[in-house]
């Protein structure tokens, strides 16, 4: 696989941040290689939110850990502009238990030394996610919607241009869940970051993404683009054309092989 990074040009509209160009991979087990992604191409631009959907185990993870280089495709090419920044929300937290709420979002934001105003994002992250009189606390000692709100600051104190989520929402009450895409998207909007992420949740990507990408089952291929016009305040799934995506992206989960 090759991966590159370069500048993009401007096309007046909208600017490419990622480009995934036919990736491919491929598995070994006992019974031999199996094929879990086939040529997939995708393009996300800065500021927009795409969603990931398809039937459990095609290969959304892996992808995702393609574009953030914990995997290696064995085909195709990711190619990222060199001066962005990007942030991965894994489904479960990946705290370090050893430091502080406070020490981990330190020890994140420490790896990027061009990142102005450190401490005044921390601070401000702490403030909105609920967390700051927890600063001093240890992972241990949180529950398990503190400790996930916890891996999504940190994620965002990094000032990310593009985030990656892997249903990080999936094991939170709805109350929280609610709050953490809010605050997450009112986050987007002041920073401007564009986000790819995964769901099995037709209502999550209808409300929140601006493309829903649906997956076939493996070897994963794009199988339908779905776009959402609709401003992002605007949407309910009581107007019309958002509960027919609503139910088409359903539709498609509920058809799709366990």
């Amino acid at each position: 696989m090759k991966r590159s990074k370069g500048k993009y040009e401007d096309n007046g509209k909208d600017k490419k941040i990622l480009a995934i160009k036919n990736i491919s991979k491929n598995f070994t087990r006992s019974t031999g290689e199996f094929e879990v992604l086939k040529n997939i191409s995708l393009d996300i631009y800065e500021e927009e939110i795409v969603a990931l959907v398809g039937p459990s185990g095609c290969g959304k993870t892996t992808l995702l850990n393609i574009v953030s280089n914990i995997l290696t495709a064995d085909s195709g090419e990711i190619v990222m502009d060199s001066d962005k920044v990007l942030a991965y929300i894994f489904q479960e937290p990946r705290l370090l238990p050893w430091l502080t709420v406070d020490q981990n979002i330190r020890f994140v934001q420490d790896n990027f030394p061009a990142l102005e105003k450190a401490d005044e994002i921390r601070e401000k992250l702490l403030i909105r996610s609920g967390l700051l009189e927890f600063r001093d606390s240890y992972p241990g000692q949180l529950s398990g919607g503190m400790k996930q709100r916890l891996e999504i600051i940190r994620a965002l104190s990094i000032r990310p241009d593009l985030v990656l989520m892997d249903e990080p929402f999936k094991s939170l009450d709805i109350s929280l869940k609610y709050q953490l895409q809010e605050m997450i998207l009112t986050e987007k909007e002041e920073y401007g970051f564009a986000v790819l992420f995964i769901t099995h949740d037709p209502e999550e990507a209808v409300l929140l993404a601006d493309r829903v990408i649906t997956l076939t089952d493996k070897p994963a291929g794009i199988n339908k683009t779905i776009r959402i016009a609709l401003p992002r305040e605007e949407r309910s799934l009581k107007d019309e054309e958002i509960y027919s995506k609503y139910e088409e992206i359903l539709g498609f989960i509920l058809s799709s092989p366990l």
